[in-house]
Order: structure tokens, then C-alpha cells, then sequence
């Protein structure tokens, strides 16, 4: 035998408290009715002082209820093999790890605000294969893609600006790197998602981003774009070694601000038929992402032989009903 939701059972600690209190009741009740008069008396006028009745039936209550809750631990016995298709899409999460994200314009930062949502996500993945990728000045495939969301998770806390010590913010890189786990030869079945403020210091290298988006769109793969942060902008907090909070400055000593481009990533949306979504507090935007990855098309990662076992709870629940029921009937002491 074997349990599914074993946390239910500490549940079964009420009961011990149930009987402290029975017992705590039991005593006061007595020393009650001996201030009323001589116990010998009150036996002869059919008081009945004798706690064996109402014990034996307070025990029957405890096994009623016991069985109840052990009904909702889900008891199950009796297993069977059974052969279960994998489907799903190749999603590859894309993340801005430069110090902009470092931003509280959204609390605690950016950065933790993207990985929050991020772990949302793969918590609402249902046989879809999942990868990471981080980019700052460059990018690189920190998880490839796999099934094992918990490994992916894993990954995801780890992430930091240092994991790209290269400064800067390229999307090109992140959008190409992110292409380099699809399979080329599938024209269908990849979603990137990214994540980012926005910032790009590409374009002036030569690196657009759109031009990106559109091998992405030949490759048949859709980009939906998380923007993080606010247009209004924000100032990056940097940590010195003495451990004081100072902001980024540029040559001049003015303060730095970092700025959502909400246009840039719209757009590298629009170009593959993804969409874009802002990144506020207190939504979950990775959610409507998640139910339009679940309306797209899905492939076959092929099959696994999977332990179903049998639910056993209903017959102690049926069996603790019928003591509670049982125990209505019982006297609680002689008539």
C-alpha cells in the first residue's frame, strides 16, 4: 500500500487534541457536579457519573474520523503499466542577465521578477521540452533543451549577471543562440520566449535584432517578448566592495537610467506572430503565454511506460461515514 498525498496524514493530530479536550471537558463536568452534591446521591437519582458509555462511543468518533482522513491521504494498492505518448512544443526561455536587470523600477529587481515568473511557467509545463539561454553583451545555452523541469529550475535560481560577464544587452545573440537547440530541419513545433528591458546595444555593431526575428520566422519558430521594467526608466544599483549600494553612472558622473523599449520588442513579436506582453507587478504574464503555447500544434517526443496505481480512499470513507453514523445512534451513558 502506498499513500499519493502522505501530508494529509498530519492531519490525524487533531484527533490526539480531540481527546486532550474530551478529557479536560470530562474533569471539569465532574468537579461540577460534586459541588452540586454527594456523587453517591447523584448515581441514585440516575446521574450517571460512569465515563465507560461515552468513552466507547468518543471511540468509535476517533476511528470515524480517522479513517476519513486517511481517505484523503488517497490509500491506492494495485498498480499497472500503461504506455503514455509525450507531446509537446521546444520552448527556449531567453533571459537578460545584464546589469540593467539589476533595476528596482519592478521589486525586488528585474532579474528576480523575470526568474518568478519563469519558474510559474515551468511549473504549468505539461510534456513540452524546455532550455535556457542567458545573454548580456553575448549569449550562450546555460540548459539545453530537456523534460526535467526540476534540473531546468535549478538552473533558473542560479542565474545571475555574473553567468555573462560580457556588458551589454544583445538581442540578435539571444534570439540566434535560442535557434541553435531547435532542430533545423522541423518547420514548426519552437517557441522562444524573452525576456528583457529591452535595451539594445547591437544595432550599432550591425546586429539587428529584426533581421534575427526574421531567420527565426523562416525557421518556423515563434518569439513571444516579456518587456521588464518602465519607459519612464530606472537607475541600476551596483554593489561596492564595501558592501555599499552605489548607481551606475556614465564618464560625466551623471546617473545612468535604463529604459523599457517596448517598440523594439513588439516588433521581433510581430515578425514571427508571437506577441508581446509588459511585465507588471502583481501579473503573471506567463500564464496567457502558457495557453497560447498549449493551442500550438505539438510533436511526439515519443513513449514511456508510466505506474498507474489503483485509488483505494473511497472504502475508508465509506467505512468512517458509516461510523459517524453509527456513533449518532450509540447512548452516551445509562438511561
Amino acid at each position: 500500500m502506498r499513500v499519493a498525498e502522505p501530508e494529509y496524514l498530519y492531519l490525524l493530530s487533531f484527533l490526539v487534541f480531540l481527546i486532550i479536550l474530551w478529557i479536560i471537558s470530562d474533569r471539569i463536568r465532574l468537579g461540577q457536579l460534586k459541588k452540586f452534591g454527594n456523587p453517591i446521591l447523584l448515581e441514585k437519582i440516575g446521574v450517571s457519573l460512569s465515563s465507560r458509555f461515552k468513552w466507547r462511543k468518543r471511540m468509535v468518533v476517533l476511528a470515524g474520523l480517522g479513517l476519513i482522513i486517511f481517505s484523503l491521504a488517497r490509500p491506492q494498492w494495485g498498480a499497472k503499466l500503461t504506455r503514455v505518448e509525450r507531446r509537446g512544443v521546444d520552448l527556449m526561455i531567453a533571459i537578460d542577465t545584464s546589469k540593467s536587470m539589476l533595476a528596482q523600477d519592478i521589486k525586488p529587481s528585474r532579474l528576480e521578477k523575470a526568474k518568478f515568473e519563469l519558474s510559474h511557467l515551468i511549473d504549468l509545463l505539461e510534456g513540452d521540452r524546455v532550455g535556457i539561454v542567458c545573454f548580456a553583451g553575448t549569449a550562450f545555452t546555460l540548459c539545453p533543451l530537456t523534460t526535467d523541469y526540476s534540473a531546468v529550475k535549478l538552473f533558473l535560481q542560479s542565474i545571475t549577471p555574473e553567468v555573462v560577464p560580457q556588458p551589454g544587452t544583445c538581442l540578435a545573440d539571444a534570439i540566434e543562440a535560442s535557434l541553435e537547440n531547435f532542430n533545423p530541419e522541423e518547420k514548426k513545433y519552437k517557441v522562444i520566449l524573452l525576456l528583457t528591458d529591452g535595451e539594445d546595444h547591437c544595432k550599432e555593431l550591425g546586429r539587428d535584432p529584426k533581421e534575427s526575428a526574421k531567420k527565426a520566422q523562416e525557421q518556423g519558430a515563434v518569439i513571444y517578448t516579456i518587456g521588464i521594467g518602465s519607459p519612464e526608466g530606472s537607475p541600476i544599483p551596483l554593489v561596492d566592495e564595501s558592501g555599499q549600494i552605489q548607481y551606475k553612472r556614465d564618464n560625466k558622473g551623471e546617473l545612468i537610467l535604463t529604459r523599457l523599449d517596448e517598440d523594439t520588442l513588439k516588433e521581433i513579436a510581430l515578425i514571427t506572430g508571437g506577441k508581446y506582453y509588459h511585465s507588471r507587478a502583481g501579473e503573471l504574464e506567463v500564464e496567457r503565454i502558457y495557453q497560447e503555447i498549449r493551442q500550438m500544434e505539438k510533436k511526439k517526443f515519443g513513449e514511456e511506460l508510466q505506474v498507474e496505481y489503483e485509488e483505494r480512499f473511497q472504502y475508508f470513507l465509506g467505512a468512517g461515514i458509516l461510523l459517524l453514523f453509527i456513533s449518532g445512534l450509540m447512548p452516551e451513558g445509562r438511561k
